[in-house]
């Protein structure tokens, strides 16, 4: 059974409104005009501290305020991380299907491990995933690929399917030389045929089959 290693944000879960509503806070707190949802789902994928640097810069805030914000912004996420966040459609029944057939999963995020970790209990899929990688867990996040050989040490094995939805997925992906399988409905920006990819898929009911395919 070949091991299967998610990204979180925009391929297990629909996370944006709630990364977008922390980001409001943070800059309303900080008296700065505060973005619209599309905009910030532009800066989600290279974790915590480059949205905020996104953020603030969009902002006119100047970047000695970084590490500040980031605390801040940490602060509001924290106190409310899934009100708005929702798994993707049919991705429960593919959860329970995978490890009923004896699949090893876990999850490779650049979101930082604990939240990532309260976020999969709140939503009630956390004991799917033997292995769960942050975006500080090692000292480098995706697109290196060594949060992902992390996973794979952590399973005991080498070889993986990764399933995530963006570029930076994509090229951890192709870094690890690892097959992907690429979820269109996440917050990926550039054409799915400019992307490495093995399999392309926008609803998890379709990811099952591939996936009993190799």
């Amino acid at each position: 059974m070949i091991p299967i290693v998610f990204d979180l944000d925009g391929t297990l879960v629909d996370s944006a409104p709630d990364l977008h509503a922390a980001c409001v806070k943070m800059l309303a707190d900080e008296g700065a005009p505060t973005p619209d949802l599309q905009t910030v789902i532009g800066y989600i994928g290279n974790g915590v501290p480059r949205l905020v640097e996104l953020a603030m810069k969009e902002a006119g805030i100047a970047a000695d305020q970084h590490a500040r914000l980031v605390k801040s912004y940490m602060v509001h996420y924290d106190a409310d991380p899934v009100t708005l966040t929702t798994i993707y459609p049919n991705l429960l029944e593919l959860l329970e299907n995978l490890k009923t057939k004896g699949h090893r999963l876990a999850v490779c995020t650049n979101k930082p491990e604990s939240p990532a970790r309260v976020i999969l209990k709140m939503l009630g899929i956390e004991h799917f995933f033997d292995v769960v990688v942050g975006g500080d867990t090692l000292a480098v996040k995706k697109p290196n690929p060594e949060p992902l050989f992390e996973c794979l040490k952590l399973m005991g094995v080498e070889r993986c399917l990764y399933v995530g939805d963006s570029e930076v997925d994509a090229e951890t992906a192709d870094r690890a030389n690892m097959p992907m399988a690429l979820f269109t409905q996440g917050y990926r920006k550039t054409p799915v045929d400019e992307l490495p990819h093995a399999f392309a898929f926008d609803d998890f009911a379709a990811l099952g089959p591939y996936i009993e395919s190799l």
